[in-house]
């Protein structure tokens, strides 16, 4: 289903992970510019917050449009489009004179930027045969979790020093080099205008998504993907406060530690082929539920407050070796509709963030952190057993 390999396809994917670190900088690097902002345009930071949550809004809900799109007119071509006019949207973002216009900037940042990550990820589904495909992801990955830690490791850096007008400007910089190379490779490459399957297309919106849901399997990776991104994201939202409530750290150490769950991340992708090799599928979603389950307890009852950026780091490993392994199974789940599937995936990840959030609010407000940080040790590897079964009873079925 998927088309042989090609050739040399480092540089495409380079090129994809290019696009991918400046949408993933550019999403984080509000969470340092803030303060900043807020002072410029002579407000609060919680009024500032308004330009975060519209952009997670489009963010998230794009995907249900961008997923069948890319499916009719060529995945490469989509985030080459998508990647130029978020250039566009993000010097517009810096050009804002008031925090009503950077709101609206910012949302139509997201209603753009969020098209690349999942696009290039289906059309890596695509291209790479179905054995290396984990490997590649997680090498694609790396791109945008390099993203995630610049944005918000050097966004208040830039931001001190040029102000976060000029951050704004340097990352459509960034966004439009990455739309130059796409462009290019369009151009002199023909592979990345082809379709890259062999399957017929659904003929509207309506039967990409059909196609999705019709697959008992595809339903049980959207449930894992919601399921995952409340899980996951519920408890560690709350880290910075937790690590401030007991230890009194700074804002800048709050954010460092934090910020080592991209090196976990980044720690999986250089050993990934290791990983699959000794452990497997199922056995890197188990592995990896039970490295949560330790973090969260040493997070738990730890007595001083360095043991949270190794915690964290643990965190950030142990998630990738389960979601790495989602994502793989979520680019093949429907190869006619790949587009659509990995989009609807992303929602499902997204909205699974979102509610997850929201009931860790409820419980750290009432409850504290213990109940929150210690339901997470026993709810991940919980789902990652769930999903190993599931994973075992597809494979045994195919």
């Amino acid at each position: 289903m998927a088309q042989p390999a090609r050739k040399n396809p480092v540089r495409p994917i380079a090129l994809l992970a290019a696009a991918g670190f400046a949408s993933q900088a550019q999403v984080r690097v509000t969470d340092s510019l803030l303060p900043q902002i807020a002072i410029d345009f002579h407000t609060t930071v919680g009024v500032a917050a308004l330009v975060v949550t519209l952009y997670a809004v489009t963010h998230g809900s794009i995907q249900f449009i961008a997923g069948p799109l890319s499916d009719r007119f060529g995945k490469y071509r989509t985030v080459a489009v998508a990647s130029t006019v978020a250039a566009l949207l993000v010097a517009v973002c810096g050009m804002a004179s008031s925090l009503p216009q950077l709101a609206v900037a910012r949302l139509a940042t997201g209603a753009v930027a969020g098209w690349v990550i999942p696009v290039s990820m289906a059309y890596l589904g695509d291209v790479t045969p179905a054995d290396r495909l984990q490997p590649i992801l997680a090498r694609y990955a790396s791109g945008y979790i390099l993203g995630q830690l610049f944005g918000q490791a050097a966004g208040g850096v830039l931001g001190d020093l040029f102000g976060w007008r000029n951050v704004f400007f340097a990352l459509a910089g960034l966004f439009a080099l990455a739309a130059a190379g796409l462009i290019f490779e369009l151009i002199t490459d023909p592979q990345t205008r082809e379709p890259g399957r062999s399957l017929p297309m659904p003929r509207s919106f309506a039967g990409g998504y059909m196609a999705v849901l019709s697959n008992p399997f595809a339903r049980v990776i959207l449930i894992v993907g919601f399921l995952e991104g409340g899980v996951a994201w519920g408890a560690f939202a709350y880290i910075g406060a937790n690590l401030h409530a007991r230890f009194g750290l700074s804002s800048t150490l709050i954010g460092l530690s934090v910020a080592c769950f991209g090196i976990g991340g980044l720690i999986y992708a250089s050993l990934v082929r290791r990983f699959v090799y000794w452990l497997g599928q199922t056995g890197l979603t188990v592995i990896g539920g039970l490295v949560i389950t330790a973090a969260y307890v040493v997070l738990e009852f730890e007595s001083i407050w360095w043991l949270a950026p190794i915690a964290v780091t643990a965190i950030g490993l142990g998630f990738y070796m389960f979601h790495n392994t989602l994502q793989t199974k979520a680019t093949q789940m429907t190869p006619q509709a790949r587009g659509t599937a990995v989009a609807f995936f992303t929602s499902a990840l997204y909205f699974g963030q979102t509610a997850g959030v929201a009931a860790g609010a409820l419980v750290i407000d009432r409850l504290g952190a213990t109940p929150l940080f210690l339901g997470t040790a026993v709810a991940f590897p919980t789902l990652a057993i769930w999903f190993a079964y599931e994973l075992r009873r597809a494979q045994h079925q195919s």
